[in-house]
């Protein structure tokens, strides 16, 4: 067939690649004149299965009536005349049940196991480098009751499948030696041997690299104007300029804004954005800077090595479409990290980066067909987009040529 997949970020080449490898002529389409420039550009790097407790969960009500104005808060709700944004919200309260948390969590935790395997087979086949380290990921508290909430979370992963388990202060501190210089004692943590990290954009360039050779076209710096469709199929797309793109089949991979371009056919996605933030510095030699990737569960915030950077990101603004990057929001990634790392003050920042990562009430990506013909989603992934990229796309891969999956794909359904 031929494919148009509508996105180049991590999620869009994944499944470029899948698809190509099927047999299918593929076209990738994105705006940038590269691939993984917006969302998959400088996300927090990590590959972590064991980061599958979503934001809807009962305790968060109350934390983000809690955070309501402040500007640094980890999770922060900005009110606005907006009633998709209301919408949302409401759906985000149902999926804070703790029957529906319980299962996203059992979904998400399958999907990422998938994927994880998925991206080792992938990595393996083609030789790719993209700064990826293979140590784990270690989740630390500083807050007794936060360390005590994660307990039989860690226990719920492990009966998942995922092998999360609890260590003590002194434990952690062996793990990651970087921290025994922190200015904030660590209470405890859970540590996932078998997760990674790595930097997508790499990753994402690379795997390009190797879709091109399979006979994948790829058109940057090109607009979509819109889907069309003939009666109840999806026909393909018209860009920006008035070119138009006739395909077998459409998967719109673009993130936040798959909800706009569906919007005008009547599809209707539970998709939005969650603004993020990151900061990469650059790491002399012979600075004590973490080797192993960590997840700062307290303030939200995540650090992943990648070779001679480190990698900070967290927070989560609901604005809207907002793209401006604001300081305000950058400041507890320095103040935090200069606590808990008091060596690493001082250095240079690479990097500042902010994006729009495409939420749904339950975290849960969705996966699959539409009511046209020929229009697949691959998009909602939220914070977990590069955790779940490889397995995401082969999931899709196998729908659109009718094979079982290897996943049950109803918890993803669009």
């Amino acid at each position: 067939m031929k494919v148009l997949v509508l996105g180049a970020g991590v999620i869009g080449v994944t499944t470029a690649w899948y698809l190509a490898r099927a047999g299918h002529q593929v076209t990738v389409v994105d705006r940038q004149s590269a691939p993984a420039q917006e969302t998959s550009q400088a996300n927090g790097s990590q590959i972590s299965v064991c980061h599958a407790e979503p934001w809807a969960n009962p305790a968060a009500p109350l934390k983000v009536l809690k955070w309501l104005g402040q500007e640094d808060a980890p999770l922060l709700w900005r009110w606005r005349a907006d009633p998709v944004q209301f919408a949302w919200g409401l759906r985000f309260l149902n999926e804070c049940r703790p029957t529906r948390t319980k299962a996203n969590i059992a979904a998400l935790v399958g999907l990422g196991l998938y994927s994880r395997h998925c991206l080792g087979e992938l990595r393996d086949e083609l030789a790719l480098h993209y700064d990826e380290m293979r140590r784990g990921i270690l989740h630390f508290y500083t807050d007794p009751a936060e360390f005590e909430h994660a307990i039989p979370q860690a226990a719920l992963m492990r009966a998942y499948g995922c092998e999360r388990l609890v260590k003590t202060p002194a434990e952690c501190l062996a793990i990651e030696p970087a921290l025994r210089h922190s200015d904030i004692p660590v209470v405890g943590g859970t540590y996932t041997p078998d997760d990674e990290s790595g930097d997508a954009r790499l990753f994402s360039e690379a795997l390009l690299g190797h879709c091109l050779r399979l006979g994948v076209t790829f058109m940057p710096e090109r607009t979509i104007s819109h889907l069309l469709t003939d009666g109840d199929r999806c026909s393909g797309v018209q860009l920006a300029d008035g070119t138009v793109l006739q395909a077998d089949a459409c998967v719109v991979a673009l993130g936040s804004y798959s909800p706009l371009l569906l919007r005008p056919l009547g599809v209707r996605i539970p998709v939005f954005p969650a603004k993020g933030y990151s900061l990469t510095l650059a790491l002399p030699e012979g600075v004590e800077a973490p080797s192993v990737s960590l997840t700062d569960d307290g303030a939200k915030l995540v650090f992943s090595r990648l070779g001679q950077r480190l990698r900070i990101a967290g927070t989560a603004e609901f604005c809207g479409y907002d793209t401006r990057l604001n300081p305000a929001r950058l400041q507890p990634l320095r103040q935090r990290t200069a606590a808990l790392f008091p060596q690493l003050r001082g250095l240079e920042e690479m990097h500042q980066w902010t994006g729009l990562r495409p939420a749904t009430p339950g975290n849960l990506p969705l996966l699959g067909a539409t009511r046209y013909r020929g229009l697949f989603l691959n998009t909602g992934h939220g914070t977990l987009g590069w955790t779940l990229a490889c397995g995401s796309a082969r999931l899709l891969a196998d729908l659109i040529d009718g094979r079982a999956p290897e996943v049950d794909p109803a918890p993803y359904q669009p």
